[in-house]
């Protein structure tokens, strides 16, 4: 990896050919990931043109490395190449050209001599049992490598559901006894899950620490509350097709093709925090739901061991006509209501039949959310 330099995102930048209209489109680019408006969008500029570049230890333990084939395929032309670049990378397993002591030197260095200014991304969990002899790197265990990595770091960055929660290796009986990093540390991870996470969300992470130098403002799973506050249903493009009990029944029926709810077909977007039906993948072409799959709950603790993903969930917290999605219009749901949660049911029944007509009738025209609703 050789020696870090001291240059600053923008230093580097230029260096690569980057004109200043380049710099600044990005750091409008990031600071809009982290939800900076136009005012405190100055904060990102000075902070990418004066602060050097921190160095960064990437850390790959019991995982698939998903989460660094999403990180460096950001649809972002400078994202894209954000840690082999703009950041210094100083270790990682996958991306390194060292191999052997000198990668194990790369990182001794980078630890000793940066102590309190690298930031430290995780990947995978730690497997507990038999002294971490399932996930051994250089003759040492992960936890030990991970605890002395750990130990100077300025910030700890949990990449995707394995390092966040466990994940699949931790599901039921968990032979290894994968553990995820924050029950490991004894100091502050920020949880950063998926499988794998989306990458502008992963960069957007990034730029909050070097812009901001604090961490960002965490839910109580430790996760940033900028991309996950919000369920993916809340936001999804099918949610009035829910709201109005058009479900798809089996996966190669008509209400499949016509883009119904699949809520029915285990879709677990309504207790799913996370950016998808927002940011989405791919330059923001799509995301599972979009493609006609439903969402598997990946950023959620517990997803792999909470049943068939096809199953779905029989009711969840929500309002009125969430709690009663497969008895929608049925006169026992709505005698249960009263004032507002009775013209809550009654309005989406109302949508409910609107939306089925339109589409019965051919007609493409989309349908608003008001529509029908007679207050």
């Amino acid at each position: 990896m050789g020696k870090r330099t001291n240059l600053s995102i923008w230093e580097a930048m230029r260096n690569k050919g980057y004109s200043r209209r380049d710099f600044l489109e990005f750091c409008a680019y990031a600071g809009t990931l982290v939800g900076v408006q136009s005012t405190g969008l100055t904060t990102v500029v000075k902070a990418f043109e004066e602060k050097p570049r921190p160095p960064v230890v990437w850390l790959h333990l019991q995982e698939c490395t998903c989460c660094s084939e999403s990180f460096i395929r950001s649809s972002h032309p400078i994202i894209a190449d954000v840690v082999l670049d703009r950041l210094s990378l100083d270790y990682t397993e996958t991306l390194q050209a060292a191999a052997g002591v000198q990668a194990e030197e790369c990182l001794h260095n980078t630890i000793t001599e940066y102590a309190g200014e690298y930031i430290l991304l995780v990947e995978g969990s730690v497997p507990m049992k038999d002294d971490g002899v399932y996930c051994m790197i250089a003759g040492r265990s992960s936890e030990q490598i991970l605890q002395e990595a750990a130990e100077g770091a300025a910030a700890v960055i949990a990449w995707g559901s394995c390092a966040s929660n466990g994940c699949i290796q931790s599901a039921d009986p968990n032979p290894t006894n994968a553990t995820p990093i924050h029950k490991v540390l004894s100091k502050p991870v920020i949880n950063v899950p998926g499988c794998p996470p989306i990458a502008e969300v992963m960069t957007g992470v990034v730029t909050h620490i070097l812009a901001f130098e604090r961490l960002p403002e965490l839910d109580g799973q430790g996760r940033p509350m900028e991309f996950y506050s919000r369920r993916v249903h809340d936001t999804c493009y099918r949610r009035p097709y829910y709201d109005a009990g058009l479900f798809v029944e089996a996966w190669d029926d008509e209400r499949a093709r016509k883009g119904y709810c699949l809520y029915k077909m285990g879709c677990r977007g309504p207790v799913t925090y996370n950016a998808c039906s927002v940011t989405r993948w791919n330059a923001g072409t799509s995301y599972p739901i979009q493609s006609g799959h439903g969402c598997i709950g990946c950023s959620e603790n517990g997803f792999w061991d909470d049943g068939p993903f096809y199953s779905h969930l029989g009711s969840f917290p929500g309002f009125g006509i969430e709690s009663t999605a497969d008895t929608i219009g049925a006169v026992l749901g709505i005698g249960a209501a009263a004032g507002v949660a009775a013209h809550a049911i009654s309005t989406n029944i109302r949508k409910r039949k609107l939306i089925k007509d339109r589409i019965d009738k051919s007609v493409e025209a989309p349908i608003s959310v008001e529509e029908g609703d007679e207050s």
